[in-house]
């Protein structure tokens, strides 16, 4: 049998655009001479849905665009994802599905048995689990259909009761067929490879993987679709964040035709281990998530243009290189917004980046704009001495002029702010942390850092003054990122300790941090989840992004 396996970037309750596209996938797929294709989890109406699937009309027009693509499955078979209405009163009223297409109907239906309520995950608010288990059968073969989470229950260590496998292979299956949505993160894709590889050594059948591709918004799809014969050789990996449809002949046997492992490179490499921080890891695919990211929130939102503040220092330098390879270099304006005490090398820094780069970029002083603000407040606050506030009206006047500018032409306003400044609120309300979209908020400083010689691996794009001068708000004379914060060498890897790998303070300091500095670290962190709950959405790039997947009480007391 010849499958083919469709790997879409699909938009989130666009169904004329992800109907035109699964169709498009279904004739790609006829062109290979396949007899079966396979689409991703959800692809019907995109994921995740979220609330939307509370909306019976949303829920009629996914049945809608399974009426119209199921006359394309005439003499194809087409497995898709879709939510399904639940006819059994008691319970949630709609399942996770898989809609198996043949011969212009509908001839089977299989539901989601694990529904992920994690992280970025809240399946079981909408979903209800599968409560029956059978397999499909066609053109001679038993097909064993599950769903993205369904293969993730491998380990001993279970987070589930049930194994969906350990119900389908009593039922003698011939191939495994899994439709998937699963996000990309840094440790996850290699994860990923790692638990397919443990379903097929479990159950001995081969597997063909379908993942999704693109970006919805904070959560950004890999693809990376895979197909594993019996004997666990992986056979065929589609692109990294890239659209695909490709065939794979899978023989009675349980091989795939062609399957030579010495050519076929793989994607396992040993996992990294979870408690050392790892700036460097996978910093391609960081790169690229983040490429896909802005790039997707913006053709999605129907946006075409971005603004930054650049200031010269590496945050902004990254987000710039960053949005002109994903928008164009001419879809980017750079504002260059000293103040009095913004140094003379930043300023030439900042222009001498957009001029590599190509993008436009104007120049606005602020100096008059701060000193009208000290006027008026100057009956106020009357001789106290310069602090917080004075450094933060410079901030507070940079986000209301990118902001007046944006308004003004349409633009998006791009966030800058690294993941290290967020976790300790090392940044101002309404003032940096303004933005549509947080392109470095889910990357720590020292992964900034390598980002920019990424982008730099060929030629210098990142002026090399700025990578290597000390980092600074230039808020006040001579200030420094180190006057208030510890060395991101050693904030980092706190940070990772306590955000990524959820340890307390007692596990942090046993591993040879300096237990007063530690207490110090994760007290700015809770004390400043005030400022992240205001923070415009971010894109995902960790095993625990701020945003959606981290739910942290604002006004808990742990750790204050």
């Amino acid at each position: 049998m010849r499958i083919a396996l469709a790997q879409q970037n699909y938009h989130i309750g666009n169904f004329e655009s992800n109907t035109r596209k699964i169709i498009s996938g279904i004739e790609e797929a006829r062109q290979q001479g396949a007899d079966l294709v396979v689409f991703s989890e959800m692809c019907v109406c995109g994921y995740p849905a979220r609330d939307f699937l509370e909306f019976k009309d949303f829920i009629d027009k996914c049945y809608e665009a399974i009426d119209t693509i199921k006359e394309h499955a005439d003499t194809i078979g087409v497995l898709i994802g879709s939510p399904a209405r639940n006819p059994v009163r008691e319970g949630k009223d709609l399942f996770n599905a898989a809609f198996f297409l043949y011969e212009k109907e509908i001839k089977a239906e299989v539901h989601k048995t694990l529904l992920p309520t994690y992280d970025v995950f809240d399946e079981y608010r909408y979903f209800e689990p599968a409560y029956e288990w059978k397999v499909i059968e066609f053109k001679g073969k038993r097909l064993a259909v599950t769903i993205c989470e369904d293969i993730w229950n491998i380990e001993d260590n279970s987070l589930y009761r049930l194994r969906p496998m350990d119900q389908l292979i009593a039922l003698q299956p011939d191939v495994m067929i899994n439709l998937s949505a699963s996000p990309f993160d840094y440790i996850h894709e290699d994860e990923r490879i790692s638990v397919i590889k443990g379903n097929v050594a479990k159950y001995k059948l081969p597997m063909i993987y379908c993942n999704a591709t693109g970006s919805q918004t904070e959560i950004v799809f890999d693809g990376r679709s895979v197909v594993f014969d019996k004997a666990g050789n992986l056979c065929k990996t589609l692109p990294s964040f890239q659209e695909a449809v490709e065939s794979v002949l899978l023989k009675d046997d349980g091989t795939v035709e062609g399957c030579d492992t010495d050519k076929v490179p793989s994607l396992s490499r040993p996992l990294p281990e979870p408690e050392i921080f790892n700036a460097a890891v996978n910093i391609e695919s960081i790169y690229l998530a983040l490429i896909n990211g802005i790039r997707d929130y913006f053709s999605k939102m129907n946006f075409s243009k971005a603004i930054l503040g650049s200031s010269g220092g590496i945050d902004s330098s990254v987000t710039l290189a960053l949005a002109c390879e994903a928008l164009g270099n001419e879809n980017v304006r750079a504002i260059l917004m000293p103040s009095p005490f913004s140094s003379n090398h930043s300023v030439a820094d900042a222009a001498a980046l957009s001029k590599n780069l190509g993008n436009p970029y104007d120049t606005i002083r602020i100096s008059s704009v701060y000193a009208s603000f000290l006027s008026i407040l100057e009956p106020i606050f009357g001789d106290l001495p310069f602090g917080i506030a004075e450094e933060n009206i410079q901030s507070r006047t940079r986000g209301n002029l990118l902001m007046a500018i944006a308004n003004k032409f349409g633009y998006i306003l791009l966030n800058t702010s690294n993941k290290s400044e967020l976790a300790t609120g090392y940044g101002t309300l309404y003032g940096d942390m303004a933005g549509g979209i947080g392109v470095l908020g889910d990357c720590y400083k020292l992964q900034v850092y390598e980002l920019a010689n990424y982008i730099n691996r060929h030629k210098e794009i990142i002026p090399s003054n700025i990578i290597k001068k000390p980092p600074s708000a230039e808020l006040r004379p001579g200030q420094k990122d180190v006057d208030s914060l510890p060395e991101y060498g050693v904030l980092d890897r706190i940070l990772y300790q306590y955000i990524e790998r959820r340890k307390g303070p007692a596990e942090i300091k046993a591993q040879g941090f300096d237990a007063a500095l530690v207490d110090r670290i994760l007290k700015l962190v809770n004390a400043n989840e005030y400022k992240r709950n205001q923070f415009c959405p971010i894109i995902r790039i960790s095993p625990k992004a701020f945003g959606v997947g981290r739910r942290v009480p604002i006004v808990g007391k742990y750790l204050s």
